[in-house]
């Protein structure tokens, strides 16, 4: 599994250190899904056994940083793994959106342990002209 994913308009960067995370922490990506619907477009992060307080979500332009720490509650402290594909620790994707999608009308809802966060599209309406009226009474 590659910890950075580029695909053609969205880039996930893993990155090396975080803002109140300890930078000796290993940083995992989370699995991530990102369409488009008739209303706009969905970004769907799978974060199982996480706390909605847990999740930051950061606006940074056209970009869109979700972050935050899923930990391992349930382990036994001296285990042996004989398979291990669930990431716990510190995560953080940065998402860049696309041109004609509205961030800063974007809506979050963390339910079942995916986190969906739906961006609109821009509005389209080009600027009203002003019109100048002649006030002076004169004909």
């Amino acid at each position: 599994m590659a910890l950075n994913k580029v695909s053609t308009s969205l880039h996930f960067v893993k990155r090396s250190q975080s803002s109140g995370v300890d930078s000796s922490e290993t940083y995992w990506v989370p699995n991530t899904d990102v369409y488009v619907t008739e209303s706009g477009l969905v970004i769907k992060v799978e974060l199982a056994g996480m706390r909605k307080e847990d999740l930051e979500l950061t606006l940074e332009g056209n970009r869109l940083k979700i972050s935050g720490y899923r930990p391992d509650g349930c382990r036994a402290p001296k285990c042996t793994f004989l398979v291990m594909e669930i990431n716990y620790g510190a995560f953080e994707s940065m998402i860049e959106v696309p041109p004609g999608y509205d961030l800063s009308h974007a809506r979050a809802a963390y339910q079942n342990g995916f986190l969906r966060i739906d961006v609109p599209e821009q509005s389209q309406s080009p600027p009203k002209p002003i019109s100048v009226s002649n006030h002076s009474g004169e004909s």
